[in-house]
């Protein structure tokens, strides 16, 4: 079992969530801020269309592909080892990304940047919850650590905005440089290292899980329709990736079963609870994650809003997340996470399928917000509780996996939002004949969110199936729940 080695470290909690919180605030917003200087770094840097592409997708793979390893290892090593080294190698490609003159050197930064974050992210959740113990200071600081996740998101598209106005395309990888820095100092002060569980590293698993979860990203991010309406579904590359991908993860999953220094003991999905918060994690992300993305295009396409101004739009909406996560975190010793995370990802439902009507190019601001509104509060509400669920009961030596486990169901679940309601979107708008093209679009985006509703209905269903408890209302380390 892993044992909390220096307790003097860990004497100061809030410190060490606030560096936790600060590293996990610092990939969040260079996620998004990243996104809205896309034409920028185009300009200067002399990308092609498709080439682009990778100063997103780089990253993304490289992240995806080794959240399940970056956690392992933090389990392996020690959560905080592992953790300060992924932050000072997303420090230090950050700064080197800023001073690219070559597409190809942007792009090899955000591949390492994206392998600091697949390191620094499953082990900063295990440190919350190998600092924490379980019961309300637990929630609490897994409340705090979703609100700053959620503020990173709306962070980098307000900081985005401004950046592509008044400055450079270059700031968006230098401003993580101060923060990195800060984080790697301070936190090899303040958080407590734990003594890694020991034993070999699962190479075969390693290698097969990793190559299998990158191709899966791949495959569905390329094979999206685009915004001219192509879709790449049937384009030899992406069905070979696709392929490789179900049969690279079906070895994963045999070797997992036949080692005993497994990467992931299939074991941890024996608690029918963790296996359904994985599965509602990966169908929520699949719902939400495009929205960002293709309201940011409907705003600017269709309402001819400025990146600053759509930026804006977007800040109510991180507020109703974090008032979401702030009223779930103060539910969860009253009502129990069984209840949160339904009512949650039922809300968040009824929200979509009333955004879902935004149809037409009309401009009504209230009538995008107001159901906004209501999806973000209720994505915010069931955050927390999910979070705690996937972790209740977990041995120390295991919180990194099930950590990266998390983690790589959300970014599973957003590349196939993407790919899914991509195609839905594009596919529509350039498919009504003699429609005016904003009209065509507003249309596509609508069925997009009515997609996105039906996986959140069954997300909701999933969550009734596999987290309902009946009987007697009982109390697991101070937090109210059914027996």
């Amino acid at each position: 079992m892993t044992k909390t080695l220096e307790p003097d470290r860990a004497v100061k909690p809030g410190i060490a969530l606030a560096v936790i919180s600060a590293a996990t605030l610092m990939s969040q917003v260079d996620t998004t801020i990243v996104n809205v200087a896309l034409p920028g770094i185009q300009r200067s840097l002399g990308f092609s269309g498709s080439g682009l592409e990778w100063v997103v997708t780089a990253y993304a793979l490289a992240f995806g592909g080794l959240l399940l390893l970056g956690g392992r290892a933090g389990d392996l090593l020690g959560h905080r080892r592992v953790f300060l080294s992924g932050i000072f190698v997303f420090t230090v490609a950050s700064a080197a990304g800023g001073f690219a003159t070559a597409p190809w050197w942007l792009i090899l930064c955000r591949a390492l940047q994206g392998i600091g974050g697949a390191a620094a992210v499953p082990t900063a959740l295990a440190l919350i919850a190998v600092t924490f113990p379980e019961g309300p200071p637990r929630a609490r600081a897994i409340g705090v650590y979703s609100a700053v996740v959620t503020a990173g998101g709306g962070l980098g598209l307000l900081a985005g905005g401004l950046v592509s106005t008044y400055l450079s395309w270059h700031w968006v990888m230098w401003v993580n440089v101060p923060v990195g820095v800060a984080v790697v100092l301070i936190g090899g002060r303040v958080l407590a290292e734990t003594e890694g569980v020991g034993g070999r590293l699962d190479l075969p698993g390693a290698l097969t899980g990793t190559l299998g979860i990158t191709l899966l990203v791949y495959g569905l991010i390329t094979g999206a329709t685009d915004h001219s309406g192509v879709a790449h579904w049937q384009d030899g590359t992406v069905v070979a990736a696709l392929v490789c991908a179900v049969v690279v993860l079906a070895a994963f999953v045999v070797i997992e079963n036949r080692t005993p220094h497994a990467l992931v003991p299939l074991r941890i999905f024996a608690d029918r609870v963790r296996s359904g918060v994985l599965v509602v994690s990966v169908l929520t992300t699949t719902a939400t994650f495009g929205l960002y993305f293709f309201l940011t295009i409907f705003l600017q396409d269709v309402w001819h809003f400025s990146p600053f101004q759509t930026a804006l739009v977007y800040l109510p909406l991180t507020g109703a997340v974090m008032a979401g996560i702030r009223l779930g975190s103060w539910s969860l010793t009253r009502t129990g996470p069984f209840r949160l995370i339904i009512a949650g990802e039922a809300v968040a439902a009824a929200g979509l399928c009333w955004l879902s009507w935004l149809g037409g190019a009309t401009g009504d601001l209230t009538g995008l917000l107001v159901p906004a509104l209501l999806t973000h509060v209720g994505l915010g509400f069931s955050s927390v509780p999910m979070t705690v669920l996937a972790l209740r009961g977990v041995a120390p030596g295991e919180s990194g996996l099930v950590s990266g486990l998390l983690s790589a169901a959300k970014q599973v679940g957003g590349a196939t939002g993407l790919a899914v309601l991509g195609t839905v979107i594009w596919a529509t708008a350039v498919s009504s004949p003699g429609a005016i093209a904003n009209q065509a679009l507003a249309v596509g985006v609508s069925r997009g969110i009515a997609v996105a509703c039906g996986l959140m209905v069954l997300a909701t269903l999933i969550a009734v199936a596999t987290m309902r408890r009946g009987g007697k209302t009982a109390r697991h380390n101070g937090i109210r729940e059914e027996e």
